[in-house]
Formats: structure tokens, sequence, C-alpha cells
């Protein structure tokens, strides 16, 4: 299965994308843009679930998503905010338009080179650039335990160190937020449902992954007996800032 067709799974699975991938804590949002701006664009959406933070960031807020399912969902959801076709690198924007861009669980998809320039072209000077990842905490047993089960433990998915490098996003500032979300067992199987290595799988694969998954739940102390699944995460952010042309 190539690159390219993990990163346009998700569609397939919008809705238990909606239903089962985790919020964000708003102290992110409030982080990369401690005052309020006029505009702040989330691209790679999704459904939204990052982009609902940013209401309080901004006067306008636009989601950038190419997948059409997914935007679709996102528009159902936020019909406030302006849902536009296109990616990271290549955004449907005017040069020097934007005072906040953001991806999050998204700049991995995205051609970090043709990312950072595409950004540096429509973020102001001194505008901010955010990367987000909502990463399951496996420092926690049950939770390294369906890590190894589903063969993508979290903590490895990105190297956070180095998200990006050279110009003109050379330095940044980086800051973690541990927290917990509260979901419902058939929200928790649809958060395992909607990863792009699941939803790529063979139907019969999945399903037995899903059953495992479950079998898990019911044989882990914190989660057996009980219909509300508590998964801790860390939220990794780095911040950006667009530095001004020179003189």
């Amino acid at each position: 299965m190539t690159f390219e067709q993990h990163a346009h799974s998700f569609g397939a699975a919008a809705d238990a994308y909606e239903r089962g991938r985790p919020t964000y804590p708003a102290d992110v949002a409030a982080w990369l843009a401690p005052d309020p701006v006029e505009r702040a664009v989330d691209v790679g959406a999704g459904t939204g679930k990052f982009t609902r933070t940013l209401l309080a960031r901004a006067v306008e807020v636009i989601a950038v998503e190419p997948d059409a399912a997914m935007r679709a969902q996102l528009t159902a959801a936020l019909p406030e905010v302006r849902a536009l076709d296109g990616s990271g690198e290549a955004m449907p924007l005017p040069d020097a338009s934007a005072d906040l861009v953001t991806f999050a669980q998204s700049w991995h998809w995205v051609d970090p080179d043709a990312g950072a320039r595409e950004v540096a072209r429509v973020l102001r000077p001194g505008g901010v650039l955010g990367l987000v990842w909502n990463i399951r905490d496996e420092s926690v047993a049950w939770t390294a335990q369906l890590g190894e089960l589903i063969k993508r433990p979290e903590s490895r998915v990105m190297a956070y160190e180095r998200p990006l490098a050279g110009e003109p996003f050379a330095e940044d500032e980086y800051r973690t937020f541990g927290w917990v979300h509260e979901q419902s067992r058939p929200e928790f199987l649809d958060m395992i449902a909607s990863r792009s290595y699941v939803i790529v799988m063979e139907p019969s694969d999945r399903l037995a992954l899903l059953r495992d998954v479950e079998d898990l739940l019911d044989s882990t102390s914190e989660t057996a007996g009980s219909g509300t699944v508590r998964v801790p995460y860390v939220t990794h952010v780095h911040r950006f800032v667009r530095p001004p042309a020179p003189a």
C-alpha cells in the first residue's frame, strides 16, 4: 500500500473518524494564538476536530481539506467555517492572508519543503505556524498493549524533535499537553477503525483486529465492564513564527 493510498484513505471512514477521533485541549489553540487573530487556517482539517478549537481564537476560520467526504462532515458540523478543497502544498488562499496556519494530525502527510514554502506564502509576517499531534500516552500499561496489538505504537509515528527544518521556519517553540479523552466503547472502536492503516486492511483482517481490541478492553482493569473508555493522550505542539521580510 503506497503513501498516497494511505493519505487519501480517510474519506472511506469519514463517519467513524468524526465519531471516534479525539478532540484537542483548548489550551493548545490558546498557546498558538494567545491574542485572537483575524484569520486562522486549519489545513488537513478532516472533519474539523481541531478546527473547532480555533473558533475562539480568530474572527474568521478557514478549513482546507482535500477529501470531499471529510469536508462534507466538517461543513455539517461547523457551517460557520468556510471549507476549501486544497492541501498543505497548495492552499487556495492569497499571499500574506493568514495570521495562523495549523496542521493537526496532518503535517506528516505533507511534503515538508513544499509545505513550508506554501505556509510562508500564505502567512503574514509575524504569523504563526502550528504543528499539532494527539498521541496516546503509552507510558500507561494498557495503551502500550494497545499499541503493540495494532502494530502501530503512536509514539513512533512522528519524530517530534524536528518536524520542520530550514527557512523561513528555522526555530520553534515546543510544548506538550497531557489530558484524558473520555469516549464510549463504540466511539473508541471507531477511533481504531478510522486509522489509515486499518482502513486499508482487508475486511477480514480489520474485523479480526477490532475483535482483538475488544478482547483487550474486556481484560484490562481500567476498561473492563465499563461503557466508557478513558484514553490518556499527550498533545505535542510546535509553534513557528513567520519572520518579517528582509528590509
